[in-house]
């Protein structure tokens, strides 16, 4: 597992063996606890930032880079 440093300084854990396909590279799943306990957020990989949003049709989109998840159940009508 990575640990990255969060907003308030305290130690995020990127679990490196559970991600979403990103276009520019994977989104991996971020936790505050080691022991996977607390979810956080995602981590752009093509980036390495986790300044990353994720809309209710699980759409991932980086603030960094612009690497994007399409949402789970996608069609044209959502663009």
């Amino acid at each position: 597992m990575l640990t990255v440093e969060g907003e308030d300084s305290q130690p995020l854990y990127v679990a490196t063996d559970e991600g979403e396909t990103g276009q520019d590279g994977p989104f991996f799943v971020v936790y505050r606890t080691p022991d996977r306990e607390r979810r956080w957020g995602w981590y752009c990989s093509n980036c390495e930032s986790i300044d990353n949003a994720m809309d209710s049709m699980g759409r991932i989109e980086c603030n960094g880079c612009g690497n994007f998840r399409k949402p789970e159940e996608w069609d044209a009508a959502h663009e």
